[in-house]
C-alpha cells in the first residue's frame, strides 16, 4: 500500500488522530507533547502515529495536506491543524466539541 494511502486510511479510519514526535505518554517534542495534552485533557479516545518509528510517514505527512511541520491533529477525517491552532482551540472549548462530534458520528456509523 502506498503510503499517502496509508495516511489516508488512518485519518479516515480514526475519528481523531495526532501525527507526533513520540507518544502521548513519552513526547519526544514540546509542540507534541502540549498538542497530545490538550487533546488528553479533552477526555476523548483519540490515536495517534509515532512519525519517529515511520520514516516513510514522516517524509511523506506534509504532503498529505500540505501542512509542512509536526505535530499534525485530524478530526473527522479532515486536518485541524498543529500545535498552536489545537491549543487555541482548546482553551476556547471548541477542541472537546469538535472531538465529541467526531467519536459520537463514528459511534452512530456503528464504528
Amino acid at each position: 500500500m502506498d503510503v499517502l494511502e496509508r495516511i489516508g486510511d488512518q485519518v479516515k479510519g480514526n475519528p481523531v488522530v495526532i501525527y507526533m514526535k513520540g507518544t502521548p505518554q513519552f513526547p519526544q517534542c514540546g509542540f507534541s507533547m502540549r498538542a497530545a495534552a490538550a487533546l488528553q485533557e479533552c477526555g476523548l479516545p483519540f490515536a495517534y502515529v509515532n512519525v519517529l518509528q515511520d520514516p516513510e510517514i514522516f517524509e511523506n505527512l506534509p504532503r498529505y495536506a500540505d501542512w509542512p511541520t509536526f505535530p499534525q491533529i485530524y478530526i473527522d477525517g479532515e486536518l485541524v491543524g498543529g500545535c498552536d491552532i489545537t491549543l487555541e482551540l482548546h482553551a476556547n472549548g471548541e477542541l472537546k466539541t469538535l472531538m465529541e462530534q467526531a467519536v459520537a458520528k463514528t459511534e452512530e456509523a456503528g464504528g
